[in-house]
């Protein structure tokens, strides 16, 4: 039987969820242009950067990429709504929780590669980190969270990233059929 005394509020856990679609708006609303305006530029920028990069880059239409946020929201959702069924205490919660927030510091780290603006980067700093922030010390005070270890940095890591190159290849096949 769960101390629902210690259980976080419904702002910790689906804020989450919430936090997430206003950063993914940015994205949605901003990505198409900034890749038809910028990735010109960062190809005679970054001569390295291997062509396949640059075509997926190019090659990802507005729906596409609207499709693969929509299915990143069913992951988010799923991992707040475990988040609110566990009081906050659930591993799965957590670890969508500290790969958000190192979701966000990949975006800041991309716009200081690119020396400017990038998608995602304008809400980083308002949304992504201080609800991340907010979030980990509603549950450290509640004591539910979990001792973070670099291995948990690296799951929550892991976890965007495979949560993000899954969605994109779901994407890609029921958008286009390949």
């Amino acid at each position: 039987m769960r101390d629902e005394r210690n259980d976080v509020s419904k702002a910790v856990t689906w804020g989450l969820l919430a936090a997430w679609a206003v950063h993914d708006t940015e994205e949605v609303v901003m990505v198409p242009r900034w890749v038809r305006t910028q990735v010109p530029e960062l190809r005679k920028r970054f001569p390295r950067v291997p062509e396949p990069v640059w075509r997926g880059l190019e090659g990802a239409d507005r729906r596409e990429f609207s499709t693969a946020v929509a299915l990143m929201a069913v992951v988010v959702g799923a991992a707040a709504a475990e988040g609110r069924r566990t009081g906050g205490r659930s591993a799965v919660y957590q670890t969508a929780l500290n790969g958000f927030g190192a979701h966000g510091l990949v975006h800041l780290a991309q716009a200081a590669a690119v020396r400017g603006y990038t998608p995602g980067s304008a809400t980083t700093p308002l949304v992504v980190l201080p609800f991340t922030l907010w979030a980990r010390a509603r549950l450290r005070r509640a004591g539910l969270l979990r001792p973070t270890r670099p291995r948990d940095v690296l799951q929550g890591i892991a976890f965007a990233a495979a949560a993000a190159v899954g969605t994109h290849a779901v994407a890609h096949r029921l958008v286009r059929g390949r």
